[in-house]
């Protein structure tokens, strides 16, 4: 039975409890042992989260310790999975540039706000994981992020939509939903899902579920090829100007 960690807090206008708990049901069905936590101290024991398939967070901004960062770093370096949605990954502690290094992007705009109609477009033949999956139109916060070069992106919508200083620029396809590596782990990101009803619909659902379980999956395989070399970089501090 693989195992997950679901941490949710933060701001409560992202609807953290009611996210988790979708992402805890989608789990459970796939046959994962869950824990969900509404502490951040659910990052503090390195030596458990190691031992983790997943980790899922579901924390919009706030601050969080350089050791908790550390420890979710190190694990998903030597295999643990890392999946998340919205500001719940990619704009939870925006002064930890290693959290934004290692999710793939920072969150810094939404224009028009919440309301905005959008096209969520499929990059076709790009993974099994958006595999029969159609361009679908939205009614959300779009957003705007400052992503690694090194993504592979999966789904992207088109700005501007909607008035703002960005739209005198020449429109420019923003990802969506990406995966990338960290270490040997597995990460993936999802930038939907302001509200739980927004996570709730059937092909973001369907995307996080995919995701979800492609990046628990990358435990497995890590320790298959690699063995106990799967943590080698568990130690990496080249980021130490950071800290």
């Amino acid at each position: 039975m693989k195992k997950a960690l679901i941490v949710w807090g933060g701001w409560d206008g992202h609807e953290p409890e009611q996210v988790a708990s979708i992402f805890a049901s989608a789990l459970r069905e796939h046959a994962f042992e869950v824990e969900v936590s509404d502490t951040l101290e659910a990052f503090a024991d390195a030596e458990k989260l190691l031992g983790l398939d997943l980790i899922v967070p579901v924390w919009t901004m706030g601050t969080i310790e350089q050791k908790f960062v550390n420890n979710v770093s190190a694990a998903v370096q030597a295999g643990t999975g890392l999946a998340g949605c919205h500001g719940g990954m990619c704009d939870s502690f925006r002064n930890n540039v290693d959290w934004q290094f290692m999710t793939g992007g920072q969150w810094v705009a939404h224009p028009g706000n919440d309301g905005v109609e959008y096209k969520v477009e499929i990059i076709a033949n790009s993974s099994p994981l958006v595999e029969g999956i159609e361009d679908f139109y939205v009614k959300t916060e779009q957003y705007y992020l400052h992503v690694d070069p090194a993504v592979e992106v999966l789904a992207t919508t088109r700005f501007p939509v909607v008035d703002g200083p960005h739209r005198l620029n020449k429109p420019v396809d923003m990802p969506v939903v990406w995966t990338k590596r960290w270490g040997v782990g597995r990460v993936y990101y999802n930038s939907l899902g302001h509200h739980a009803d927004i996570v709730d619909l059937p092909p973001v659902k369907e995307m996080m579920t995919r995701g979800m379980l492609w990046a628990a999956e990358g435990k497995r395989l890590a320790v298959e090829s690699l063995g106990e070399n799967a943590r080698i970089d568990s130690n990496y501090t080249g980021m130490g100007d950071s800290q």
